[in-house]
């Protein structure tokens, strides 16, 4: 069961982030297409190129958690065994959570709701819209550091 939820978390994920990469392939492109071809260049292209690399950024980020894609030094990692490994990424996954959850999910929430009343210039999308992807990557991240956790206790090894 959790082997399903996973994939299809993943799937969900990597849907969301090809939408994104191909709005901003289609938005930087028209953007370069109406400065140099047509010489008026469009005003809104540069403002929803630059939320979705930062969407597709931070879906891409928390994607990498579920595969256990970051960036590591695994020199101790690869040296311990038994219950030291385990204990170590029992010790990483809970600093991590703490992390996300407080710098991503309570941060983000905290500057959504600052940010409700601003709009973006030329788009005129609340702010609050744009920066949830913060608290909706946490979730995301938070939710593969328990499948991970979930991971390091099961027999099968297999989620």
């Amino acid at each position: 069961m959790l082997t399903t939820f996973r994939s299809l978390l993943d799937r969900l994920i990597l849907s969301i982030c090809s939408f994104a990469l191909m709005l901003l392939v289609v938005t930087v492109t028209w953007q370069v297409f109406s400065r140099y071809v047509l010489n008026d260049p469009s005003s809104w292209t540069d403002e929803l190129s630059r939320y979705a690399m930062v969407w597709l950024g931070l879906l891409g980020a928390s994607y990498l958690f579920g595969i256990k894609g970051h960036l590591a030094i695994t020199l101790l990692d690869s040296a311990l065994k038994g219950k030291a490994h385990t204990a170590l990424h029992l010790l990483i996954n809970g600093i991590t959570f703490t992390f996300v959850s407080l710098a991503m999910f309570k941060g983000g929430l905290a500057l959504m709701s600052r940010t409700t009343q601003q709009l973006s210039p030329a788009l005129q999308l609340p702010m609050s819209t744009v920066y949830s992807i913060l608290p909706i990557s946490a979730v995301i991240i938070l939710i593969y550091i328990t499948l991970n956790t979930i991971e390091l206790f099961s027999k099968t090894k297999k989620i």
